[in-house]
């Protein structure tokens, strides 16, 4: 008897922690369709959701749609630039045996790193007055330091999409490189047998084995680039706002019954991670029928 109760309680944090989101997507959900007793509010509404659609909150500086749309550039531009960049240093990484290890070692670094750090990285290296401008000046390169494009605090987010990459690169490596490692060497020889160059080799033998990985790494950032708050608050433009920016001043206005404006965007913010997670499993079923193996 005792033996069967041990890995419930193993599993006991698991079922609490998942208890504890549920609980909290469901009041969430709630909430955003202008339910909360505490304020008042008890006829659930869909009025909250048209309202962030047509910008008519006193606190928005853009419509649900232009929030969400920023999110969605921020997030996908972001974590394919990320995949692109990771995986081709992956493969630098694999054939350099030589300084693979150190570079595996500095690879950790920007992981362990929060964001805020990024943060200050980025505007020390990226704004006007920063290290980019102040050496192309010096060089002659430019008339004045005000002369270098303006990344950060714009439109185009640029300085947003830069600190993310700073993160996401390293992270597709770290999550993509034992795979790509663990590949057999055989398979690379039998092919320069038969007269195949390297960047064949990656794109039939490489790529194909990493998808997988590769993906997984993909569907992760978008989900959390989309999702996080840090480096749009710190990088990003005053109009229109991400939408986690936005649902945070939502959610912080003084008149409470702004509060189902807030939940309303973290549902929505809910709603595409959703979408993204079946998208995950959906790439990866395809992946799973054209090459084979079982789904991971």
């Amino acid at each position: 008897m005792k033996r069967r109760k041990f890995p419930l309680l193993l599993l006991m944090p698991l079922i609490l922690l998942t208890l504890l989101v549920l609980g909290s997507v469901i009041i969430c959900g709630v909430q955003s369709l202008g339910v909360i007793p505490s304020l008042g509010l008890t006829k659930p509404t869909l009025r909250y959701f048209s309202d962030l659609a047509q910008g008519n909150t006193a606190a928005s500086s853009g419509s649900l749609l232009s929030s969400a749309g920023l999110s969605l550039y921020i997030a996908f531009a972001s974590s394919l630039l990320s995949v692109l960049a990771g995986v081709l240093l992956c493969w630098a990484v694999t054939l350099c045996k030589k300084a693979g290890g150190i570079l595996r070692q500095l690879l950790t670094v920007p992981i362990m790193l929060p964001h805020l750090v990024a943060a200050l990285f980025t505007v020390f290296l990226f704004s006007q007055s920063g290290v980019f401008a102040r050496l192309l000046y010096a060089l002659g390169l430019l008339p004045s330091q005000e002369a270098f494009p303006s990344l950060l605090y714009d439109q185009n987010s640029v300085g947003i999409i830069l600190a993310y990459l700073w993160k996401g690169i390293p992270f597709v490596c770290y999550f993509v490189l034992p795979s790509m490692s663990g590949i057999e060497p055989a398979l690379y020889e039998a092919a320069y047998s038969m007269g195949a160059a390297k960047w064949k080799t990656f794109f039939q033998i490489t790529l194909p084995i990493c998808l997988p990985a590769v993906l997984g790494a993909f569907f992760i950032l978008l989900s959390y680039n989309f999702g996080a708050y840090e480096l749009p608050f710190l990088l990003g433009a005053t109009s229109p706002k991400a939408l986690p920016v936005q649902a945070y001043i939502e959610y912080t206005h003084p008149d409470l019954l702004h509060r189902p404006y807030a939940m309303a965007m973290n549902t929505v913010m809910l709603l595409i991670s959703l979408v993204f997670a079946f998208g995950w499993k959906w790439a990866d079923s395809l992946i799973s029928k054209r090459w084979g193996g079982s789904p991971q």
